[in-house]
């Protein structure tokens, strides 16, 4: 089905106008360590749909990986990765990234970053999939918190970085078939449309299309859906990484357990009390996220129970508080005790695997557009991402955006243009339409029929019913960020779906109770989405 190219009209003549060197969307670890390493000559602007602070990044809670114990190799988080991804993994990407982090974890230090420490040296942890000890964390359980603090300090003393708050990325400019900016929706005003010579991607991922989730607000796939209606190369978008403990007290905002919870011994028991991994992996508790969260979904089915339990009470009391100060606080708000008491936990979506295709240092298939983190399909997770690897490529791939996207911005010199874009002004479309509404049956769907556990009956249900909302919500001007990201949230199921659906087996986080085999004869290959149906 074809849909507007843009998501709102117009016209240059009568727009107002930004011209930078370099433009980077998206306010989260990737965006600002891209902005972070761009030459200090040249102009950087960092555009951000809510605060500065609100990203996924600020909520990771387990840490980062990178071998910084003499008991670790690069070869043992090299296979580690490769393991956890299922046979998709690139496996130079990976060693590239892996072989990055423990300078770019040091390089967080030196920005004052504050680590947890033990006996005066980086603390390190093990989480579910890793063969060591090799997650470094901050503040016990909210290293997102501490490391977007040194972060953003950091970029806002940066005299070149000017940061934008508040500013929603509606699209990409193109001009023939290279990218020359963005437009934008700033606070109370018109469309702005920003010129660069360089743009960088980094605005997250989609969490926010299913019901359950541990994402924030912002994370509709923003700026996947845009490079999309631009052209550019999208790929994988079948690989949703659920994780597989929220808590789950009905009513309330589901909050995430961290992985690391289970890296420290906690054990997973259903309603009768059964320790029910034993069964599933030799790793039990520890397996990857995929196996975690799929024995989790059997283990509720064949229960008949709304969740599963984390069970610490086996665990030293004084550690377990001292390690989860934060999920302690949050569970003893509904009378929860976490050194005694079992935590109501249920898997949710988590991270998008799939995104832009990028090469090895960031460059996507539209010249000019580069991108950064959970926005891209990079190779590095393949059909399963390994446990606090996400602020590592955030890291590393922003670094290496940043600077060479930043160097071929420098080097085409302070010449700035408008090109003849225009988008034409389109109906508002029915007033009945109910942006939220539509959004909330959209999560519902995708959870029931896109989650943990797919089928092609199940596929079919939900192609039709986005398609019956794609054929009223797309070509509609919204004139407001919930119709905007309600559009975004369509345009990524629709690509979702076909994704799930060509893909007939089953490997990593993607499940088909009908084809249940992982077969690396037809299908140990990458599913790229189609390319806008009107061009």
């Amino acid at each position: 089905m074809s849909a507007p190219r843009y998501l709102t009209s117009f016209d240059p003549r009568r727009a107002d106008h930004r011209f930078t060197d370099l433009l980077i969307i998206g306010g989260g670890l990737a965006g600002l360590r891209a902005a972070l390493s761009a030459p200090p000559g040249i102009d950087v602007l960092v555009v951000t749909k809510d605060r500065i602070s609100e990203s996924n990044s600020t909520y990771a809670q387990g840490g980062i990986a990178g071998v910084l114990s003499p008991e670790d190799t690069f070869e043992n988080h090299v296979e580690d990765t490769i393991v956890a991804g299922a046979g998709l993994c690139d496996r130079a990407v990976v060693e590239e990234v892996v072989r990055a982090a423990p300078q770019a974890i040091l390089q967080l230090v030196d920005w004052g970053t504050h680590f947890d420490l033990e006996s005066g040296r980086l603390a390190l942890t093990r989480e579910g999939g890793h063969s060591h000890s090799r997650i470094v964390h901050a503040l016990g359980d909210a290293t997102g918190v501490e490391v977007m603090r040194a972060v953003i300090d950091r970029a806002r003393s940066a005299p070149n970085v000017t940061l934008w708050d508040d500013t929603f990325t509606l699209d990409l400019l193109t001009d023939g078939s290279a990218c020359v900016g963005a437009a934008l929706a700033r606070p109370g005003g018109r469309t702005l449309l920003v010129w660069a010579n360089q743009t960088i991607l980094a605005s997250g991922g989609a969490g926010q299309v299913y019901r359950e989730t541990t994402n924030p607000p912002v994370a509709t796939g923003d700026g996947i859906a845009a490079a999309w209606r631009a052209g550019a190369d999208v790929r994988d978008m079948e690989f949703m990484q659920f994780h597989p403990t929220l808590l789950y007290v009905a009513g309330s905002t589901r909050f995430l357990i961290t992985e690391a919870v289970r890296g420290e011994g906690a054990y997973l028991r259903d309603k009768d009390g059964k320790r029910f991994m034993l069964d599933v992996d030799s790793r039990a508790e520890r397996a990857t996220r995929d196996v975690v969260a799929r024995a989790i979904f059997a283990t509720m089915k064949r229960t008949q129970h709304s969740n599963v339990y984390l069970d610490l009470s086996h665990l030293d009391p004084a550690h377990v508080r001292g390690r989860f100060p934060g999920i302690a606080q949050v569970c003893q708000k509904f009378g929860l005790d976490i050194t005694r008491d079992r935590i109501p936990v249920r898997p949710g979506a988590h991270y998008t695997i799939g995104g832009v295709t990028v090469d090895a240092v960031g460059r996507t298939t539209l010249p000019g557009l580069w991108a950064a983190g959970e926005v891209t399909s990079s190779g590095l997770h393949g059909a399963n991402r390994l446990a606090s690897n996400s602020l590592l490529e955030g890291l590393v791939y922003g670094e290496t955006t940043g600077r060479l996207a930043g160097q071929q911005a420098a080097d085409a010199g302070k010449s700035y243009r408008v090109t003849p874009v225009t988008s034409p002004r389109r109906s508002a479309g029915p007033d009945m339409l109910d942006a939220a509404d539509v959004a909330n049956a959209l999560r519902s769907l995708m959870t029931r029929q896109m989650g943990i556990v797919r089928n092609a009956p199940g596929l079919a249900e939900a192609r039709e019913n986005v398609e019956f909302w794609c054929r009223y919500a797309l070509p509609r001007e919204f004139t407001d960020r919930p119709g905007w990201e309600l559009q975004n949230l369509l345009t990524l199921a629709r690509l979702m779906i076909e994704a799930a659906d060509q893909r007939r087996e089953s490997r990593g986080a993607h499940y088909r109770e009908d084809f249940p085999d992982r077969d690396d004869a037809h299908w140990q290959t990458h599913i790229a989405s189609p390319l806008r149906a009107d061009g």
